[in-house]
């Protein structure tokens, strides 16, 4: 996969407003806990019993619930960036709680890392969990490396994410000019190649729309500010051209009215994968695997 040169996303950025959505995050986590529904009925479909279970990505931990329901036996572990969403996901087992030793030993251990630098050791898990966090890599590779680097030969990448159309109505009607106005989202065949170069194996992706519908732009605007969505190219403009900008901006948007409501598309990409036994070392040697002659051959 080819990252463009001219394609960068603000990381500092997107870590302080994710932290600022954690005092909204119940409200605004609703694309995310309809993802996350559709992503689990894809695994009823897949026979993989893991015991450990990797949420990279994890937020407030919202998605925790829907992962112990489906592996009641798994040890949940979750990885997220912004501390203060982390707070939130630590749910029951508050201060008070640890101090009186009455937490679950169910209960998923929090860490507070970069997908990129996984503070896990090889072959940890037996299953990757990743709902709608690669959109915000300007380059998933790093990440999906370190996800193979977790996982045990035999487990399994499951993942959802953000594809080209994703508020493709927003993008186009914000003005032309210098810097991006909506910042951009992988393909999803650029993200089966990532896949297949970090070493996973058997990928099965697919994509389908949602379309979210406002009655103003307002509405859509504030859900991305309490997302922690808005905007994170590194070249995106500070501001709008002014008053005259933004009154363009809704004009156009307003055009696109079906039904009296404005679309939001969202496309959401699915996939899954496996790791496979490496063919060969980290230094390119081949690896052979020797059987024994079966007993009784000469």
């Amino acid at each position: 996969m080819t990252i463009p040169q001219d394609f960068s996303l603000d990381r500092r950025a997107i870590r302080a407003r994710f932290g600022r959505s954690a005092a909204h995050a119940d409200a605004a986590g609703f694309l995310a806990r309809e993802v996350a529904q559709r992503m689990a009925e894809r695994l009823a479909y897949i026979r993989h019993e893991p015991g450990r279970i990797l949420d990279a990505g994890c937020g407030n931990g919202a998605d925790f619930t829907l992962l112990g329901s489906r592996y009641p036996a798994a040890e949940r572990i979750g990885v997220d960036f912004a501390h203060p969403l982390l707070r939130l996901a630590r749910g029951e087992r508050s201060f008070f709680k640890r101090l009186l030793g009455s937490a679950r030993n169910t209960d998923p251990r929090l860490l507070c890392a970069d997908v990129e630098a996984l503070p896990l050791p090889r072959a940890a898990v037996q299953m990757v969990w990743s709902n709608l966090m690669l959109n915000w890599l300007a380059d998933p590779m790093p990440a999906i490396r370190e996800m193979h680097r977790v996982l045990e030969v035999g487990g399994m990448l499951m993942f959802s994410t953000l594809g080209p159309d994703t508020l493709k109505e927003l993008r186009a009607a914000m003005p032309a000019g210098i810097g991006e106005r909506v910042h951009r989202f992988i393909d999803m065949h650029d993200l089966g190649d990532c896949l297949v170069r970090a070493g996973f194996a058997e990928p099965v992706m697919d994509m389908e729309t949602i379309t979210l519908t406002y009655t103003d732009l307002d509405g859509l605007l504030k859900d991305l500010r309490h997302a922690g969505a808005t905007n994170a190219s590194a070249a995106r403009p500070r501001a709008l051209a002014g008053k005259a900008g933004w009154a363009r901006a809704r004009a156009a948007y307003d055009q696109m009215r079906v039904e009296g409501r404005l679309p939001a598309t969202v496309e959401v990409i699915y996939g899954h994968a496996w790791k496979a036994a490496p063919k060969t070392t980290e230094d390119g040697r081949a690896v052979i695997q020797f059987k024994p002659r079966p007993t009784g051959e000469a």
